[in-house]
């Protein structure tokens, strides 16, 4: 097999379509749920739990898919990237067509198991074919297609057609991008069997619990936190839209990984979290104040977990998916617990205090993993 050094190919093209592909996965197919709840629980007679439950069915479905991409990316990533695509696609018409809620369950579930393979696959496709020079800004700016995804349907809720049409409209941009993506991604060959336990991993992940930790305040309380500081829901969208946009600038995360060092280049991008989290403990941050910490928040959170697909693709440079799911477990186990001990910190010292202490956590936590992270190969 050919390794990613011998490979001379330009790296932009690959990242812009594997953006597309994450974007179409997590914009639309997993994270696009949480604006339309409201919708969904008229059309479906919903109660509160049943939100909570069909949720629920999104992450199974996600952590089916990362549980499974390292072997499928193994075989073929290319082929894991397009079966993403398909999945992200068939479960977008699943939920669009759905004549009850049975059905729209498992449109939810298999459009969150496209979110679960899609960035191993991604991941596992950059490592095979760009060279050195380019890997790191290809990892974190394929990345950001989740910040392309947010912007994208950010507004979606404000269109006056029904939200079926809506999601059949997601469901033909994705046959549109998986089209995309089965005509230019590159074919290789299957990856090399990984022996043993891959060294470096546990920081990896530990790392990756941490961004989970700081950043499932922001994801699940920020809304109701400016509601809280007197905005309204217009001020929310255009919170969220930012969080997207600003998550484009975390492609340049690779670019600075490359000159100053990836302990650095992670060092500099939790400080940056660590203050766009705490804005939102200002007693009355405004509109300009709530701008500011989301676009903060969405560059370093993409940028965070950017960082962490280079990171993997240095410690497993054959199997970079395996390195890439098992962080993304981490960050996932770090966002499920996180988030009701934010609910129950709110309930006692309100969601101001919270804010602030999720921000100094996130100054707190990073410095432990400086030694660790120094140990990390440079390509």
């Amino acid at each position: 097999m050919a390794t990613h050094t011998e490979q001379t190919a330009p790296w932009w093209p690959l990242a812009a379509v594997g953006a597309g592909v994450i974007a179409l996965c997590y914009g639309f197919a997993r994270y696009a749920y949480g604006l339309f709840v409201p919708r969904f629980t008229e059309t479906f007679g919903l109660s509160t739990a049943a939100v909570g439950v069909l949720g629920g069915v999104s992450t199974a479905g996600y952590g089916v898919g990362l549980l499974l991409a390292p072997k499928v990316s193994a075989h073929s990533a290319r082929g894991t990237v397009l079966l993403a695509g398909t999945a992200a696609t068939t479960g977008l018409a699943l939920m669009a067509l759905a004549p009850d809620v049975v059905v729209f369950g498992a449109g939810i579930a298999v459009a969150g198991g496209s979110a679960g393979l899609v960035s191993p696959g991604v991941a596992q496709l950059i490592g095979e074919t760009v060279g050195d020079g380019g890997q790191a800004r290809a990892q974190t700016w394929a990345n950001t297609g989740t910040g392309l995804g947010l912007a994208a349907s950010a507004f979606t809720p404000l269109v006056a057609f029904g939200w079926p049409v809506i999601w059949a409209a997601f469901a033909g941009l994705g046959v549109a991008m998986t089209l995309v993506a089965w005509r230019t991604l590159p074919r290789t060959q299957p990856a090399e069997a990984a022996l043993g336990k891959t060294p470096g991993l546990t920081p990896l992940v530990l790392n990756s619990v941490l961004i989970g930790v700081t950043s499932a305040p922001y994801w699940t309380f920020s809304s109701s936190r400016l509601t809280e500081a007197g905005l309204g829901p217009a001020a929310a969208t255009w919170c969220w839209f930012t969080i997207g946009v600003g998550g484009l600038l975390g492609g340049l995360a690779g670019r600075v990984a490359e000159r100053i060092g990836l302990p650095a280049a992670n060092l500099t991008t939790w400080t940056l979290a660590a203050a766009g989290i705490a804005l939102l403990a200002l007693p009355n941050p405004g509109l300009g104040g709530a701008l500011v910490s989301s676009a903060l928040f969405g560059c370093t959170y993409m940028a965070l977990t950017g960082l962490c697909i280079v990171w993997a693709a240095r410690v497993s440079p054959a199997r970079p998916a395996r390195g890439v799911t098992w962080s993304f477990v981490g960050l996932g186990v770090g966002q499920t617990a996180a988030a009701p001990l934010a609910g129950a910190a709110a309930s006692a010292i309100g969601l101001g205090p919270v804010f602030g202490l999720t921000g100094l956590f996130a100054l707190l936590a990073w410095a432990q993993l400086i030694p660790a992270a120094r140990a990390v190969p440079r390509p």
